[in-house]
């Protein structure tokens, strides 16, 4: 009996800790399935179109352009949910879409408000998923109601999705931040992006050149650079649009404003991969750009009919004719690509085929069907639109960079060349400079020579030949003569602008011949400064004047005392030959004189009567 009293004490305790384990299980599910978020799909939807109230049940997602065929209104969702237990955590609403102004109120408290019900065309909300915090307590064992009420605008994606109401964490964590991230969060990066490739691309067109083409005005700018600033900053205005709620402008010039940075972008682009495939160059397919200007005055023509009518079908119209256009344009550019392929044609070629593939969907999801709470895809592919464009901007400004250096190299190479040739030039020109001095130098020495020297022989010759003259003048003459050829080799060595050389070198060769001619030689020369006009050629000049003077005083004058005096006056110098012999008619100056002072810029001054005789130059 005790071992089968033990069998039905251990079955009897296997069967306790079943039925525990099973109630501790079915606890754990209840309380996870209190907890889990729920989706309100179901419900009623008052609305009110033109002064029409009318309320039918709704199953969400709810379209209003497409409900209401875009005409505004007003609508009040009643969204029932029961739960089991009052929740014990905190917990959210989560709605991935709704706009365009609204309020959200759960069990009649009113919990937040988006925009002002009573304004229509102003804030819109609609673009960024939201998330309300529930406070606590609010929610009830039993029956709750969740009643969102919205001011839907025409031709704005008004409506509301399927709404999630759930504990705090798993609905912002996992539903919201999510959803955030990708629709706000996403936009303000892909604005920031294009607004980075469109201003690298601005900043080469502005610097950068065609250098295979001329423009009237001279060298282009290739307007492959600027087609892509204009794209990426069209598509930047059109993806800020996703994280502004309230628009600087009014909703009817915002909305049109939207729509032609839309149809930019891709006339945009299209011009872009128009200059990539070398069509620019090509004068009969110039006609392309007109149904791209086309393109765009039509979107603008489309958005304004579609908002001054409420009717969003005008703009849904017109983007059908607008893909149809872009995709035969893709088409054909990937013909062109796969008949002639290259990198960069290949790059462009699949992000325009991936942006086509889905401005198709979002043409079908986001404008004709009931789907609400989609977003477009459109947005995200043209990253790889401006990824490829940003990586064949910078493969071309690498490719001109290389360019540029070899251009620079060759360049830097030949003015190393010239550089050498003039170098061998001015050797050239440097040595037949200094055999042409030579030589002018030979012919100004045997100029001189004949001049002075030749001239004095010639006078002795013409002497002797005559036999009337003494044996004195005959020595006068040929002592003049010594003394020019010593005062013509003297002048050789003579510094450009030094008088007081000069002088001092007269003195040296003509006071032995004043002493034998009994004359008094005075000598009064002050220390004096360069004349800077006189070059070699002007300091003989004045060593002649010099000497002719003097000659004068020996030959003509008489005289017993012969004084020089040079000084400076201010920044003139003055130089004074004086002597004291019979003079002569200061009226009538000697010619050689005269030509000599004018050949070298001085100014000359003649005073004579018997007993003084000053012949003056001024140099200023």
């Amino acid at each position: 009996m005790r071992p089968r009293r033990l069998s039905l004490l251990a079955l009897w305790l296997a069967m306790l800790l079943a039925g525990w384990s099973g109630l501790c299980g079915l606890s754990a599910s209840a309380a996870v399935a209190a907890e889990a978020p729920i989706e309100l799909r179901h419900g009623t939807v008052t609305t009110s179109v033109d002064g029409v109230l009318r309320t039918e049940p709704v199953e969400l997602s709810y379209h209003w352009d497409r409900r209401h065929h875009g005409r505004p209104g007003m609508a009040s969702f009643e969204l029932p949910f029961r739960l089991d237990a009052a929740p014990e955590t905190p917990w959210g609403i989560f709605i991935p879409r709704v706009g365009n102004v609204f309020e959200v109120q759960l069990n009649d408290a009113l919990l937040q408000v988006y925009g002002d019900l009573s304004k229509g065309n102003g804030a819109d909300y609609a673009k960024a998923p939201i998330y309300v915090p529930v406070p606590g307590r609010l929610l009830r064992q039993g029956d709750n109601r969740l009643q969102i009420r919205l001011r839907a605008d025409s031709a704005r994606r008004a409506g509301l999705s399927p709404v999630v109401i759930g504990p705090a964490a798993p609905v912002r964590t996992e539903l919201f931040e999510s959803a955030y991230a990708w629709r706000f969060t996403g936009s303000v990066l892909l604005t920031a992006f294009s607004l980075v490739v469109g201003g690298i691309a601005m900043g080469l067109w502005l610097t950068q050149v065609d250098a295979q083409g001329q423009g009237r005005g001279g060298a282009r700018r290739d307007g492959i650079y600027l087609w892509v600033a204009l794209a990426e900053f069209c598509w930047a205005a059109r993806v800020a649009d996703s994280a502004i709620a309230e628009p600087p402008l009014t909703w009817g010039a915002w909305g049109v404003l939207m729509a032609a940075c839309y149809a930019g972008w891709a006339a945009s682009a299209m011009m872009f991969c128009f200059h990539l495939s070398g069509w620019a160059r090509n004068p009969r397919l110039q006609w392309l750009r007109w149904p791209l200007c086309a393109m765009v005055a039509g979107t603008v023509l489309a958005s304004s009919l579609a908002l001054q009518r409420d009717e969003p079908l005008w703009l849904t119209g017109w983007l059908a004719v607008e893909i149809v256009f872009v995709a035969g344009f893709v088409g054909a550019f990937v013909v062109a690509t796969v008949r002639r392929p290259n990198t960069e044609q290949w790059l462009v070629a699949g992000a325009a085929l991936v942006s086509v593939a889905f401005g198709v969907r979002d043409w079908l999801v986001i404008r004709l069907s009931d789907a609400y709470g989609e977003t477009t895809w459109v947005r995200y592919s043209s990253v790889f639109f401006g990824v490829a464009l940003l990586l064949i901007v910078l493969r071309r400004f690498h490719t001109a960079t290389v360019q540029a250096r070899g251009w620079v190299t060759a360049l830097a190479d030949r003015v190393t060349q010239r550089e050498r040739e003039l170098a061998a030039t001015y050797a050239e020109l440097e040595a037949a400079a200094r055999d042409q001095a030579r030589t002018h130098e030979r012919e100004r020495i045997l100029r001189d020579m004949h001049d002075g020297v030749g001239s004095h022989i010639s006078s002795a010759i013409r002497q002797l030949q005559s036999g009337q003259t003494s044996s004195g003048d005959l020595l006068r003459t040929l002592r003049d003569s010594l003394d020019q050829l010593k005062l013509s080799i003297d002048s050789i060595h003579l510094p450009p602008g030094d008088v007081g050389a000069l002088l001092a070198a007269a003195r040296y060769r003509l006071e032995p011949r004043l002493a034998a001619a009994g004359i008094a030689l005075e000598w009064a020369v002050a220390e004096l400064a360069p004349v800077a006009r006189l070059d070699a050629q002007a300091m003989r000049q004045l060593q002649f004047l010099l000497f002719e003077a003097i000659s004068n005083v020996l030959q003509h004058a008489q005289a017993s005392v012969l004084r020089i005096e040079a000084d400076m006056r201010g920044r003139s110098l003055v130089l004074r030959v004086i002597d004291n012999g019979r003079g002569f008619d200061a009226a009538h100056p000697p010619r050689a004189l005269a030509e000599r002072a004018g050949a070298i810029g001085a100014a000359l001054a003649l005073e004579s009567r018997p007993g003084r005789t000053v012949v003056q130059l001024v140099f200023d």
